[in-house]
């Protein structure tokens, strides 16, 4: 009787130390996990402040002014200045809604979801029809 009392005790200890070696491995699975959804999120910022750049290099652009200078004799010169009005589009407020909207939604789906995948899927789809929805209804506005 003894003996069953040792087996099954010594059962427990095994049983227990596997579930220890579980568990950290599930820690260690959730800790990777949240680390891809960081560098996910920080790739998103990335990206658009490199938008934002260009948007804001357009922007100086479009304010330059070109001096063109004309030689017709050694005695005259004649100066022209003029103004470059020609104006890069930028993107549309709809536009901007939706990158954002599908950013926020992608990072927010994946973070909520136990699937990240398929929550990042459908969180970006959401987020980018939301986004465009109010983008467009301040393009709607603007042209008012």
């Amino acid at each position: 009787m003894k003996a069953l009392y040792l087996f099954l005790a010594s059962l427990l200890i095994v049983s227990c130390q596997n579930q220890g070696k579980n568990d950290v491995q599930v820690a260690k699975e959730a800790t990777v996990d949240s680390m891809k959804v960081v560098l996910e999120k920080q790739r998103v910022i990335d990206s658009m402040q490199v938008e934002m750049a260009k948007v804001e290099e357009a922007k100086v652009e479009t304010k330059k002014e070109v001096i063109v200078v004309n030689h017709q004799a050694p005695a005259q010169t004649t100066t022209t200045t003029s103004s470059t009005t020609t104006k890069k589009k930028g993107w549309s407020n709809t536009a901007k809604g939706a990158v954002i909207g599908a950013g926020v939604g992608a990072a927010t789906g994946a973070i909520i979801s136990k699937r990240k995948g398929e929550g990042a899927i459908i969180g970006g789809i959401a987020g980018a029809g939301v986004g465009a929805g109010t983008g467009a209804i301040i393009d709607g506005k603007k042209k008012n």
